[in-house]
């Protein structure tokens, strides 16, 4: 049986900024959803949504209907409704497995989820980053460079202001000389959640084969293992901005 995943994006830059459009003229969820449709085949089903459509392109039927979604926002984290971001909850909470792209460690989301700032350090100048798998025998790591090579991406560095993963994939190094924890799994109720950072919308990141192979690998990580998961009944509480 495939793996329903939903690929989530604010698509805010793309529509705004020749620059952006020219690396993902599909968008950067298109780009997300080509790369996991590439390299799983048949046992994957993807659909896309993005921001500006009703309900996010997150109703209850969609979300039902989703075993892994992924996640990407970087200047709209606070234009989502925050009934949305507690029905994305209590789906994760119910099994539905969760990927965190890159600057939506700041999304509402992630921050319900994890209960804590989720700040990190950071500076573009387009600098090298190499990934460095730390868990070998994790499923997420499997046939990914060792390291993981990006000529040029925005600056992560630590403190990363998150609680200390359940498990530690990989981790990065810039040619800056910082370091951050890049590839960081959770687990909150029945739901996995991965937090991958290498993805900003200034450079090609999600057309590159090793970073497509780490998605890739993270959706499998992350669907229910009986399919989809039901929401808690339960598990409302509400959140405040």
């Amino acid at each position: 049986m495939a793996v329903n995943v939903t690929v989530w994006s604010e698509n805010y830059h793309e529509p705004r900024e020749e620059a952006v459009r020219r690396i993902y003229p599909d968008g950067m969820h298109g780009a997300i959803a080509e790369g996991l449709t590439e390299l799983l085949g048949e046992r994957v089903s993807t659909r896309t949504a993005v921001l500006d459509e009703p309900e996010h392109g997150l109703t209850d039927a969609v979300l039902a209907g989703t075993d892994v979604l992924t996640w990407w926002g970087h200047m709209a984290h606070e234009e989502v409704d925050d009934k949305i971001v507690e029905r994305v909850r209590r789906r994760v909470l119910g099994g539905m497995g969760l990927l965190v792209l890159h600057s939506a460690h700041y999304s509402k989301i992630f921050r319900a989820l994890m209960g804590s700032t989720c700040t990190v350090n950071w500076r573009d100048a387009g600098e090298r980053e190499l990934v460095w798998t730390v868990a070998p025998g994790h499923p997420i790591a499997r046939g990914v460079p060792r390291p993981l090579v990006i000529e040029q991406q925005e600056t992560y560095g630590e403190p990363f202001g998150i609680p200390e993963p359940d498990e530690l994939v990989f981790i990065s190094n810039f040619s800056g000389g910082e370091v951050f924890r890049s590839g960081c799994c959770f687990r909150r109720g029945l739901g996995k959640i991965f937090y991958f950072s290498p993805g900003d919308q200034e450079y090609p990141v999600y057309h590159h084969p090793g970073v497509r192979q780490v998605l890739a690998n993270a959706v499998l990580w992350a669907a229910p293992e009986d399919g989809v998961g039901e929401p808690l009944q339960n598990a409302h509480t509400p959140i405040q901005w």
